[in-house]
C-alpha cells in the first residue's frame, strides 16, 4: 500500500541521519586531525619556496591534493589494521570496527581518494608533486603499515618518512624542483615524529600490548621512551636551527626556532627526570607541546620570508 504525505515525511529523517552518519564515517576514515597537521607544514613551505606569497589557486590545489593524498593514505591503513583497532580502546570507534562502514567501502574510498588527489596535484602543480604524493601514500601504507608497525620498535622513526613527505610535495608544488631547504624541513619533522609520538604511546601502552604492536613503551619501557624523547627533542632543535644558514632565514624564524625549541628541551628534560626519580612523567604533556612546537616552528617558515 502507498504511504501517506504524513508517512513519508515521517520516515525521511532517519533516512537523512542515516546519510549524516555515513559522510561522518567516511570523514572520520581520513583521520582529519592528522591531516591538519600535515597541512601546517605543507602551507609554510610553499612560502619559503615562493620567498613570499604563492599564487592562492595553487595553494588551494596543493592543499587540496594533499588532504585527499593524507586521507587516502589514512583510510588505507584503517582497512589494514581493523583487526588489531579491533583490540584496542583507542581505535574501538573507528568506522570500520563500528560497522559503520563495510570493507569494501572503505577500501574503495581510500583508492578514489589516492587517484583523485594524484589528479589535482598533476593537474594543478605539476608531475613530480603527484609523483612525491603517490611516494607518500605507498610509503604510510606499505613501508609503516604493512612491513614495520607490528615488526619492530623503531616503526615509527621510519614510518614517520611518510610524514615528512608534504614539505616536499609543497616545495615541488611551488618550484617544480627539490633543493636542500625542504630536505632539512624533511628532516626537522623526521627527527620530531619520535618524541612527538612515543610519549603518546605510553598512554596507550596496554592497548599496544594487546595488539602485540612493539611500540617503544610496551618493548623497554617508560624510561626508555624519555630517554629517546630527550633525544630526539635535541636532534629536531638542532637540525631547525640548521635551516638558518641554508635557506638564508632572518631573525624571525632565528628566534622562535631557539626559543620554542628551548621549551620544549625544557619539557622533555623534565619528563625524563621525573621517569627516573619515580615522581612520575607526564607524557601526555610532552605530546601535546611536541605539537605546539612544529606549529609555532613552520609558521615562522611562512611569515619569515614576507618580513626578511
Amino acid at each position: 500500500m502507498a504511504l501517506s504525505v504524513d508517512e513519508l515525511v515521517a520516515v525521511a529523517p532517519p533516512q537523512r541521519a542515516s546519510l549524516g552518519r555515513k559522510a561522518k564515517a567516511y570523514v572520520a576514515l581520513t583521520k582529519p586531525r592528522i591531516i591538519e597537521l600535515l597541512l601546517i607544514t605543507t602551507v609554510p613551505t610553499m612560502f619559503l619556496a615562493e620567498g613570499g606569497v604563492p599564487n592562492l589557486w595553487l595553494v588551494l590545489g596543493v592543499v587540496l591534493g594533499g588532504a585527499m593524498s593524507a586521507g587516502s593514505a589514512n583510510a588505507f591503513n584503517c582497512y589494514i589494521d581493523r583487526d588489531i583497532d579491533r583490540l584496542m580502546k583507542r581505535t574501538a570507534k573507528r568506522p570500520l570496527v563500528t560497522g559503520e562502514l563495510t570493507d569494501r567501502e572503505a577500501l574503495v574510498f581510500a583508492f578514489a581518494l589516492g587517484i583523485l588527489s594524484t589528479v589535482v596535484l598533476w593537474l594543478v602543480a605539476n608531475p613530480l608533486t603527484a609523483a612525491l604524493s603517490v611516494g607518500a601514500i605507498l610509503l604510510y601504507v606499505v613501508f609503516y603499515t604493512i612491513v614495520l608497525k607490528r615488526r619492530t620498535e623503531q616503526n615509527i622513526i621510519w614510518g614517520g618518512v611518510a610524514g615528512c613527505m608534504p614539505v616536499l610535495i609543497g616545495w615541488a608544488g611551488v618550484t617544480n624542483s627539490l633543493d636542500w631547504a625542504p630536505f632539512v624541513l624533511f628532516a626537522i619533522i623526521f627527527l620530531w615524529t619520535p618524541a612527538h609520538y612515543w610519549p603518546l604511546s605510553v598512554k596507550y601502552r596496554d592497548d599496544y600490548a594487546k595488539a602485540s604492536v612493539p611500540m617503544l613503551s610496551v618493548t623497554e619501557g617508560e624510561l626508555s621512551v624519555s630517554l629517546q624523547t630527550v633525544l630526539y627533542a635535541w636532534a629536531t632543535v638542532i637540525c631547525s636551527l640548521l635551516l638558518v644558514p641554508v635557506a638564508g632565514m632572518g631573525w624571525l624564524y632565528t628566534s622562535v626556532a631557539a626559543l620554542s625549541g628551548a621549551w620544549f628541551l625544557y619539557e622533555a628534560h623534565v619528563l625524563y627526570y621525573r621517569t627516573i626519580t619515580g615522581k612520575g612523567g607526564k607524557p601526555m604533556k610532552v605530546f601535546h607541546l611536541s605539537i605546539t612546537y612544529l606549529t609555532l616552528v613552520f609558521v615562522a617558515v611562512g611569515i619569515d620570508p614576507l618580513i626578511s
